[in-house]
């Protein structure tokens, strides 16, 4: 019996979330600066490690990463960024400290690996969403 789960919710945003999507609408991807110097990204308002908040003014990283993890998606949903088979990485844009998890277009698993080099693919009409980053595809 098939079974599908869902979180259907709505919340509000803060400069801090708020600002990353509008980056994104910008073709500019931000993080977050830690009192330690350390950039989060996606951005948060508290650094996870030390519980302070973070610096007010969002900082630009990337555009460029590098995968640190991933695993295959050979059945993607209707909902889903691609609508064919695509990897789900943890990419570290240049300039971060830790990884965001976004969808790659590559052809196959075989394609895809820790330590290769990436760059977004943008959606030509952007709205201030996360979709707005359509993937990230080899450099």
């Amino acid at each position: 019996m098939p079974f599908k789960l869902e979180f259907p919710y709505k919340r509000s945003l803060g400069p801090v979330i708020g600002g990353f999507l509008a980056g994104l609408k910008e073709q500019r991807l931000l993080g977050a600066r830690t009192a330690s110097g350390r950039v989060l990204v996606p951005p948060l308002e508290y650094d996870p490690e030390s519980g302070e908040s973070t610096e007010p003014e969002l900082v630009e990283v990337g555009p460029g990463g590098v995968v640190k993890g991933f695993t295959w998606n050979a059945n993607p949903t209707e909902k889903q960024p691609l609508d064919r088979p695509f990897a789900w990485a943890l990419i570290e844009l240049d300039g971060a400290d830790t990884q965001l998890l976004h969808a790659l277009a590559v052809d196959s698993w075989e394609a895809v690996s820790t330590g290769m080099r990436v760059a977004p693919r943008w959606r030509d009409e952007r709205r201030g969403h996360i979709s707005d980053l359509e993937c990230f595809v080899p450099e």
